[in-house]
């Protein structure tokens, strides 16, 4: 198997983990960490998880360096 192969492999799996594990990140208060944007009109709500996202990068980002090694 090519190298891209397993890196495409290792981020479907990954993604299909925090699918299934996103009920209970969200009792965690991931997606509504201090400096998470979030704006609320009367019809129209704009989130944007800026925090939320560079922590699950950094965790992303070391469970493949995990697999390199």
């Amino acid at each position: 198997m090519s190298g891209m192969a397993k890196i495409l492999m290792t981020v479907g799996i990954i993604l299909i983990l925090i699918s299934v594990l996103l009920p209970w990140l969200q009792k965690l208060g991931l997606g509504t960490l201090p400096g998470d944007i979030m704006i609320k009109r009367k019809h129209f709500t704009f989130y944007f998880p800026i925090i939320t996202s560079i922590i699950v990068s950094i965790l992303i980002s070391v469970i493949v360096w995990f697999f390199r090694k």
